[in-house]
């Protein structure tokens, strides 16, 4: 019967390779997390410079840059789609100024309305432009063609209680998917474990596709991102603490993506 196919269907959906259960949340998930089949997607580790000390971003930008992070994530954040206001296109332009013409700027567009910034953005020298499924209301394949047309990257993210369903629209135009295992708006707060059957049936389906994960991700959590698949991973709060060393946050991550994404093995 058709019911039947769908519990098979949705069974499978549920249950990683070798048919290992995926966890869903809390304890069991955090020992049990699910595993992709290996794939080619390089590692790339970006540290959200919301966790910077925002007074001398330039000085902690050059830190971690110095360190080995790949880019930099730069969460723009309007007071509208989320409770928060970070800042806009001048703080960006000047950061691009301090760091020069090379490095991989990320900006994460937690905005309602998307498609009003994409050349603000790229003129102040976004490199990626990251927005939001659920501030496109019908109008994510124009955001996702103006994006492009500007010459930068396409990135769409997805608050946790989104589907990826709501991105198939857009799925094929896109450089980047960015699963966040937060929610979007402020920094610091713990990684939603219960994220990674997302990652995972992503990866599963788009086995050269950069997946992106933001939100409480360090080298106590990284393992989990990893195994489910994401190669492009937001680390805020991690790259910025006090007495400790960027350089060896980002080696542990780094080789967790290498392990157990890539399948390599790494010293």
């Amino acid at each position: 019967s058709m019911l039947a196919v769908l519990f098979f269907h949705c069974r499978a959906l549920l249950r990683g390779p070798d048919s290992a259960p995926i966890a869903w949340s809390g304890s069991a998930a955090m020992a049990e997390a699910p595993q992709c089949a290996h794939h080619g997607c390089c590692c790339k580790i970006g540290p959200s410079m919301l966790a910077s000390d925002l007074a001398a971003m330039g000085d902690d930008a050059q830190k971690v840059l110095t360190a080995g992070a790949d880019y930099l994530h730069l969460d723009i954040m309007d007071g509208h789609f989320v409770p928060n206001i970070s800042w806009g296109p001048p703080v960006v332009e000047c950061l691009r100024r301090r760091v020069g013409p090379e490095v991989f700027f990320d900006c994460h567009m937690m905005v309602s309305e998307p498609r009003k910034w994409v050349e603000p953005m790229r003129a102040a020298g976004g490199t990626q432009y990251t927005f939001h499924i659920e501030a496109c209301e019908g109008a994510a394949v124009e955001t996702a063609k103006a994006v492009a047309e500007s010459g930068m990257k396409v990135g769409v993210a997805l608050k946790p209680a989104t589907p990826l369903s709501a991105i198939a629209e857009v799925i094929a135009l896109v450089d980047m998917v960015l699963i966040m295992t937060v929610e979007p708006g402020f920094g610091g707060q713990k990684f939603m474990p219960n994220m990674m059957p997302k990652v995972l049936q992503l990866r599963t389906e788009y086995p050269e596709l950069d997946i992106e994960v933001d939100g409480g991700l360090g080298p106590s959590t990284i393992d989990h991102a990893a195994k489910a698949g994401a190669n492009m991973i937001v680390a805020g709060s991690a790259s910025f603490k006090p007495d400790s060393d960027p350089a060896e946050t980002f080696a542990i991550m780094r080789k967790s993506v290498l392990e157990h994404g890539n399948g390599r093995k790494t010293e």
